[in-house]
């Protein structure tokens, strides 16, 4: 029970506008109803007049033909005044929409002030630099492996190779002088003896 008595009521969506607009639908379909009611009892009193005429009652008729005349002038401003009532909902359904939009509008306004706070103009120069460096730097390298290079470019590295490849000498290994001893005959005969020999030649040579 605490919970319930205790829970905050959540705050109406209903604005002003919504209110005026309701407010503004509810007299324009009063008017349309008293509209049609009138209408109704204007062709009841023609019908009366004319069965008035017939009767030899022309005074009566005539009274009646001037009341009908004057309903029919103030339907005339009904219908007037239905029209002003729908023409000025739409202008406040309309505002609203534009009101959104500006409201919108803020929104992305502060968060572009709020970007450019974060970001300087000298930032966006130098990343736009960068950028520009870093693509004009793959250009050349694209280039490069597609074979851009001119012949010059081309002698220019051989000689570049050959400048850093000058005066070095390349160590390769020195070729056995002494004769390589034949393999008795009784380590023919037995695979293990011929690994044992070579073995220990090995280790006296080195």
């Amino acid at each position: 029970m605490g919970n319930v008595f205790g829970r905050k009521s959540r705050p109406s969506r209903v604005t002003e506008q919504d209110k005026a607009i309701l407010q503004l639908k509810q007299q324009r379909d009063k008017l349309k109803q008293y509209q049609k009611r009138i209408t109704l009892q204007l062709e009841k009193e023609r019908l009366l007049a004319k069965q008035l005429l017939k009767d030899g009652k022309k005074e009566k008729a005539l009274l009646l033909l001037k009341k009908k005349r004057y309903q029919d002038q103030l339907l005339d401003k009904t219908e007037n005044q239905i029209s002003n009532l729908e023409r000025m909902v739409q202008d406040i359904e309309f505002m609203q929409i534009e009101m959104k939009v500006i409201e919108g509008l803020k929104v992305g306004n502060d968060c572009l002030k709020s970007m450019h706070e974060i970001m300087s103009i000298e930032d966006v120069e130098r990343i736009l630099d960068e950028t520009q460096e870093s693509i004009e730097y793959q250009r050349q390298i694209d280039e490069m492996l597609a074979g851009a290079l001119t012949q010059e470019d081309e002698d220019a590295i051989l000689a570049e190779l050959e400048e850093i490849t000058q005066g070095e000498d390349v160590a390769l290994p020195e070729v056995p002088t002494e004769p390589i001893p034949e393999v008795p005959e009784a380590a023919k005969a037995e695979p293990g003896t011929v690994d044992l020999f070579l073995t220990t030649k090995r280790s006296l040579h080195n």
